[in-house]
């Protein structure tokens, strides 16, 4: 099947077919991570401290609990973490509530795919559960998937490999078996810990040189991996 899209290397060696997908959701499905450095960035004002871009930007694909060990080692031990994220849902709850949150280039057209060749799918995502929840019924997708496992599904989150096991688990497919969508470099450290082909769609941050090395392919958008599943899902 005609594939003008992908890389060459996909066409040209050998791949093992894709029984499933699991998707990363800030940054890969939506359209959130400028919303939420937004926001992390205007919590950092509420409460007196001057949050750079760039500093926030190590925040993404880091799940809370990390999140927090990260903004005790910059500003103290004594920095207010919990009122901190509390502020900061707040501030995504509003921008959201502005009809600010849009769905990404490509997600219907892959999802619309993967009905049509009855393929299971989940999302694995290091945001809560409510959080993961309310964002995914604002933008008309919760129903789209088989399984959601959130922050607050595993002990340990991303980049350790849990969230991505247990999605697999979730939907019935080996983690070898499964194609894994990120757009973070923490996020594909744990698809591929957890055994998973990783196909990184970059959003705010650029792939390491390590992941550029270990992932299946860096693409511009999701329309790529639209042709790379119709050549190989089953």
């Amino acid at each position: 099947m005609p594939a003008p899209n992908l890389p060459g290397h996909l066409v040209t060696t050998p791949q093992i077919s894709v029984r499933g997908v699991i998707f990363d959701m800030d940054g890969l499905l939506l359209d959130s991570e400028t919303l939420a450095m937004e926001a992390l960035i205007c919590a950092g004002r509420d409460l007196g401290y001057d949050l750079t871009l760039a500093f926030c930007k190590r925040m993404i694909g880091v799940p809370e609990d990390g999140c927090a060990a990260l903004l005790r080692d910059t500003f103290g031990e004594a920095f207010p973490s919990e009122r901190f994220f509390a502020l900061q849902a707040e501030h995504l709850r509003r921008f959201i509530s502005d009809g600010r949150l849009a769905v990404k280039p490509g997600v219907v057209a892959l999802l619309d795919l993967l009905d049509a060749r009855h393929i299971p799918r989940a999302i694995a995502t290091s945001s809560g559960r409510d959080r993961t929840e309310d964002q995914l019924r604002r933008v008309a997708l919760i129903d789209r998937f088989d399984a959601i496992v959130s922050r607050d599904d595993v002990t340990r989150g991303k980049p350790a490999p849990d969230p991505y096991l247990v999605a697999a688990s979730r939907i019935g497919v080996a983690p070898e078996l499964c194609l894994a969508l990120e757009d973070s470099t923490n996020g594909a450290h744990a698809a591929l810990a957890a055994g998973m082909r990783v196909i990184v769609v970059p959003d705010m941050i650029e792939p390491t040189d390590e992941i550029r090395e270990k992932a299946l392919a860096i693409v511009s958008d999701l329309s790529v991996v639209q042709d790379y599943l119709m050549r190989y899902a089953r």
